[in-house]
């Protein structure tokens, strides 16, 4: 990740991004260098609109953000929904348990009185 930082702080600063200054700024943040890793940066941004790459993944959440907005009421419809259930579902449990004890006689009350 260090790496895309500098190639960010690089573009941000209006410098040219290459191996040089990319390692520059790793060693000035004190970051051990693998030279192999720059230059795979260098080359796969050579061709890279790092601007329009940036507006691209930060239009992407807030489309993203308004769509899980509206979903997010019907998911907490939904868990409404299912908690009515399960406590349902729990009641009918406990009744049945209740049942259950008292025709075999091996339930915990058996055993404490």
């Amino acid at each position: 990740m260090e790496y895309v930082y500098a190639a960010l702080i690089l573009n941000e600063t209006g410098e040219e991004i290459n191996e040089d200054n990319i390692t520059g700024v790793l060693e000035a943040a004190g970051v051990d260098v693998e030279e192999s890793r720059v230059k795979a940066l260098v080359a796969a941004l050579e061709d890279v609109d790092i601007e329009e790459a940036i507006e691209t993944a930060a239009a992407a959440p807030a489309a993203g953000g308004a769509s899980a907005g509206g979903s997010a009421d019907a998911d907490a419809a939904d868990e409404e929904a299912d908690d009515d259930d399960d406590e349902a579902e729990a009641a009918d449990e406990a009744d049945d348990d209740d049942e259950e004890d008292g025709d075999g006689g091996e339930g915990l009350g058996e055993l404490f009185g």
